[in-house]
């Protein structure tokens, strides 16, 4: 290599002019090469100008794009499904131990006694995971989840716990989950929605709808809420008379008179305009995504659509699976609706309680996993499955489960997850998270880490604060990644 500085320094200043048509180009270089980096720089801002969902970069190499939540709401009983107790079985009947400490509960008594289960558990896969009877078809899939029986939370209350899960804070204002990965990553369909939520049937949950909504965020990041039942979004056909030619002319003259300078600054009228776009290609496009009759027999019989017992959870896990597999950023898939007994809420009587919601459940999670899977989906879609605490150890009105927020069970599959394990664990009555706790804010930084995201850069300024996520510092559940 030439150790001439002309030769290593070729864009440094010359005192003397420039005097043949090589040297000016040589001279001139550095001056179009910043041209060039700051026109770049003005195409990309704008770009997400005109389209805040445009596909952005992730902050590194990611191992999912998308995830699916299989939200069970009202907190599924550890002790019934993947944590199984011994002891507490032993112990029924019986006053909870000195030893194992105090917890604070809403209704638990406290003269109440330990409550153990009439479930029984198997050893299934190759890994050998023990998994209750409640969940036949998702035990034949214990090899691709990771079983995290540490989990934790702040509150024993169901709004204020399903604020956490979703947003990471116990109050509502804040933007779930699905909006911040829709915020960091955009969107990889222009006719799909980034963000989808396939509600309960059943009725609102206590929450409401601010647990999944954007929060502070532009409102370009707000959750697409899917109806119940066979026709989850209204409106798709085009009304009669009216052709796709007639329509696209319509939302063009739109465009056109909102066309100004306060679509870069009011986000919620940027959010309206891009809200006619969306449902001007969702009517072009979504109909044959948001069809599942043409489907193959073998599939609807996998997801048990047909049965009364499956059929809507398992149309509404189908459904995710094509939206996903069509573009869609972020899938919440809720288990639950209205409150009390109509969710994973056993207050009175947690045998006939989980027995249902499990029947409704078990075999649609478990034909999602297998159809992403068979699909070549599982190995970049993530799948997240708990509910917003776990049941208390103690009996409530001797049959039934308080809530419980200090140790209870998630899983995670796909997306860059090892299966095949089980991560941390509870006491031997299910009562405290004794080894590798995890909160909420560190399931969320673990999915932002499997989609490339840094929870230190993924942040929003909010009231003089640049809010994030997290929160406060989430940590990554590494056995798993």
């Amino acid at each position: 290599m030439s150790t001439n500085p002309q030769h290593m320094h070729f864009c440094q200043p010359h005192s003397r002019p420039t005097r043949t048509r090589r040297e000016f180009i040589r001279d001139a270089f550095c001056g179009f090469g910043g041209l060039a980096f700051a026109s770049m720089l003005h195409a990309e801002e704008n770009r997400y100008a005109k389209n805040p969902l445009a596909v952005r970069i992730p902050h590194f190499t990611p191992k999912a794009k998308s995830v699916i939540f299989l939200f069970m709401s009202g907190g599924p009983s550890q002790m019934e499904t993947f944590d199984p107790k011994p002891l507490l079985n032993e112990l029924h009947g019986q006053k909870k131990p000195e030893i194992f400490g105090e917890a604070k509960y809403q209704f638990v008594q406290e003269d109440a006694k330990l409550l153990g289960t009439k479930r029984t558990f198997q050893r299934y896969g190759k890994s050998g995971i023990e998994v209750s009877d409640l969940f036949p078809h998702t035990a034949t899939c214990v090899d691709d989840l990771a079983i995290i029986r540490s989990c934790t939370g702040d509150s024993v209350v169901h709004s204020a716990a399903m604020y956490e899960l979703f947003t990471g804070r116990v109050t509502p204002g804040a933007p779930s989950m699905g909006s911040w990965m829709t915020y960091g990553l955009g969107s990889e369909s222009d006719s799909l929605p980034s963000y989808v939520v396939m509600t309960d049937p059943k009725g609102a949950l206590p929450a409401g709808q601010p647990m999944y909504t954007q929060g502070f965020l532009p409102a370009n990041y707000q959750p697409t809420m899917f109806r119940p039942g066979e026709n989850p979004v209204m409106n798709l056909d085009l009304p009669e008379g009216v052709s796709l030619d007639d329509r696209k002319q319509t939302l063009e003259f739109i465009n056109e008179l909102n066309a100004s300078s306060l679509l870069e600054t009011d986000h919620e009228f940027s959010a309206r305009i891009n809200s006619y776009d969306l449902a001007f290609k969702m009517q072009t496009e979504a109909p044959e995504v948001l069809d599942i009759s043409g489907e193959p027999q073998e599939t609807l019989d996998l997801y048990g659509i047909g049965k009364k017992e499956t059929e809507d959870y398992g149309r509404r896990c189908l459904m995710a699976r094509k939206l996903v597999e069509n573009g869609v950023r972020f899938v919440t898939v809720v288990s639950g609706g209205g409150t009390g007994n109509l969710m994973w809420d056993a207050h009175d009587d947690i045998e006939e309680n989980h027995l249902r919601m499990a029947m409704h459940t078990d075999q649609p999670v478990a034909a999602l996993i297998k159809d992403l899977k068979r699909r070549g989906l599982l190995y970049d879609t993530l799948v997240l499955w708990g509910g917003e605490f776990g049941r208390s150890p103690e009996a409530q009105k001797g049959v039934g489960r308080d809530h419980h927020n200090l140790g209870f069970t998630m899983w995670m599959a796909g997306g860059g997850i090892k299966g095949g394990q089980v991560v941390g664990a509870t006491d031997e009555i299910g009562l405290r998270a004794v080894e590798k706790p995890y909160h909420f804010r560190d399931v969320h930084n673990t999915i932002l880490h499997q989609l490339g995201l840094d929870q230190h850069k993924l942040t929003y300024p909010h009231l003089g604060r640049d809010e994030r996520l997290t929160f406060l510092e989430g940590k990554l559940i590494e056995e798993i990644i």
